[in-house]
Order: structure tokens, then sequence, then C-alpha cells
């Protein structure tokens, strides 16, 4: 079986001449595996970004995860691509989205699919997709938790899932960043948030979003919402879809794989 989606080249043309995490610091973290590396907000206060664990593979936290997954998976900012990678090789048919192309290409070495594209932009499949992850604190995109729940929503097919990692802690914040790596090197300054399980349920409930389930693991927390079906015929959870061709297909000129 084939992917359900059709992989359209991104338009470079759309890119703005500097985006935050492709010009900075994260790009080098990314091809080192390590940091250090930060969210600094303009206050000085510095967020210490994971990029061990983002290159590494799923660990238990994340499995909680991907156990969880309903039919097409797409990972919003699926950074160096390791559940994108991990859902491939358990032939689920999944596709990342990142802004950086260093991220897309790591992600495409590991195995999986990925696309150079904001989540605001145009996105193949919308309204088809089973599974909708926001990791590794992505709910904070864009700096709008409301506008991107909603932007996620309206990508998933009726009765689909948003799998979001919270803060653990009550938080909802929004401010400006900018990654660095603590010792002087700075990307673009961008709009972020922090949320924690109790702000992210009321934007949810605004949304009109049921809450499918809460947990923790790793230290870590996990809200899963399901959006309102609609239609009788939604996926049934975590059926598998294979795809005869995850790896051996060979990269076309729409491929995300292609060299860039």
């Amino acid at each position: 079986m084939t992917a359900p989606y059709e992989i359209a080249r991104p338009d470079d043309t759309e890119q703005p001449a500097l985006l935050p995490w492709s010009a900075d610091p994260y790009v080098h973290a990314l091809r080192t595996g390590r940091g250090p590396l930060f969210l600094r907000r303009t206050d000085g206060w510095l967020l210490p970004l994971d990029v061990e664990r983002w290159c590494a593979r799923p660990d238990d936290a994340d499995l909680t995860v991907l156990d969880r997954c309903e039919g097409a998976v797409l990972d919003v900012g699926c950074g160096p691509g390791r559940l994108v990678a991990e859902l491939a090789a358990r032939g689920r048919t999944a596709l990342g989205i990142d802004v950086s192309e260093a991220a897309v290409a790591h992600t495409a070495r590991l195995g999986g699919r990925a696309l150079r594209r904001s989540v605001f932009q145009p996105l193949p499949s919308e309204r088809r997709w089973g599974t909708a992850l926001l990791m590794d604190g992505n709910v904070g995109i864009g700096g709008d938790p409301p506008a991107l729940l909603d932007r996620v929503s309206r990508l998933l097919a009726p009765g689909g899932l948003v799998i979001a990692e919270t803060v653990p802690a009550d938080v909802d914040e929004r401010v400006q960043v900018h990654v660095t790596d603590g010792r002087g090197t700075v990307g673009v300054p961008f709009p972020w948030a922090r949320l924690g399980t109790p702000a992210l349920l009321r934007y949810a409930r605004a949304l009109r979003l049921d809450v499918e389930g809460q947990w923790a693991a790793g230290g870590r927390c996990f809200v899963a919402l399901r959006s309102r079906s609609t239609s009788s015929s939604a996926e049934p959870p975590n059926r598998t879809a294979v795809i005869s061709s995850q790896r051996a297909r060979k990269p076309s000129a729409d491929s995300p794989e292609t060299s860039r």
C-alpha cells in the first residue's frame, strides 16, 4: 500500500530569508548530535533544549506516544526525525514537517519522510491525517497555542488525534526567544509559547477538542485530544498502515529525500 498523501516540493520563494532553527546554532547541534543549546528569552532566562535525546532513538516516554498513534501520522516540527523514523520502521504511514532544512535531511537519513514546511503553510492530505504530534515543546510553535491547535485540528480526519507534550508545571507563557549555544552564537528571534497541561486543556475545550487521555512518563507530560467526528467511517484506533515502499522508493523530484 502506498502512502495516502502526495509529497509536494516546498516552494522556496515562500520561505523567509531568515528562519529560526535554520541558520543558527540548532543546525550545528543537529550535525553533531549534541548541545549545549537553549531558547533564550529577552530577559536572559535560558530554557535548555535536549538535543542529545532528540538525536537518539525514541525513549520509553516517546514509545508511550507512538503506541497511541492512529492512522497516518503527521509529526509537526519533527526535528531530526526520531519519531518519524520509528513509525516508518513499524510500517506506519508517517510524515514529518519542519522549517529546518537540516532537520528534514536528518530525518531522511534515518529512513523517515519529511518535508520542509511550516505547519501554517499548505500541507499534503489536509483533513486526512489520523494523528498529529506536537512533541518536544512544539505546542509552542508560532507563539499562539489556540491558533496552532486550531490549525492542527483542521489537518485531521474527523475523529483524529492531537498528541501534545506539555510542560510539567502550570505554565501559560508567550514570549520572544532565540536559539543560542550559550557561548555567544545566537539565531534570529521568534515567538514561542510554553504550556502546562491545565492551559492546554483550557484551549482544547474552547476549540471543542475532547480529552482522550493524560499521562506522564520519564518526567514528561502528554495529552491526547480528539477532534469531533462527523463521519462514522473514521479509522479505528491503532490500525497499522503498511507502506511497502517506505524505505525502498527511489527519490524523485517531488520526494523529501531529494538532496537540496
